[in-house]
């Protein structure tokens, strides 16, 4: 009797942390930072041009942003990526592991943690303030079922951001 209502007790509070997060992530949606820029760099980094593609064109055809072709002219970073963002570190397809500068290059860490390779894939937005590299806004996405769409989870995670921001 007591272990089930301790189990009960867990649940209920792992309940309660779910939905705090989604307030807090659609909180960050709406941060003046974002609604504020004009200008967004658009960073493709799943390693498939037909996600990436589709993903800008969603972006275009939102019309709140330009697009610019250089990081340095941008007051966002979109980035789109098949990891999440760890703020400076990456984790390459291979499982190497290494940092990315404010230029962009990456380096490599000298000795390599591989990590497990996760069943399901998935694909992550993350909006990061061009000049801070701060993180301003993030979501993930389900990547490559026939449900979902092959090439589609690009698109369902911009329109993930224009729906938060406009509430």
């Amino acid at each position: 009797m007591r272990t089930s209502f301790r189990i009960l007790v867990v649940f209920s509070f792992l309940a309660l942390l779910r939905p705090s997060s989604l307030i807090a992530q659609k909180e960050l949606a709406r941060s003046l930072r974002i609604s504020s820029a004009k200008a967004v760099y658009f960073d493709n980094q799943t390693g498939t041009d037909a996600v990436g593609d589709s993903a800008r064109a969603e972006l275009k055809k939102w019309g709140k942003f330009q697009i610019v072709p250089d990081r340095k002219h941008a007051d966002l970073v979109f980035l789109l990526s098949a990891d999440p963002y760890n703020g400076g570190n990456i984790l390459m397809s291979g499982g190497q592991t290494g940092t990315i500068d404010s230029r962009g290059h990456v380096e490599e860490d000298p000795v390599p943690r591989y990590g497990p390779q996760a069943h399901t894939r998935y694909a992550y937005l993350t909006v990061i303030d061009a000049r801070s590299g701060e993180k301003l806004w993030g979501a993930e996405h389900v990547w490559g079922e026939l449900v979902t769409g092959f090439n589609s989870v690009g698109v369902r995670l911009i329109k993930d951001l224009e729906k938060q921001t406009k509430k």
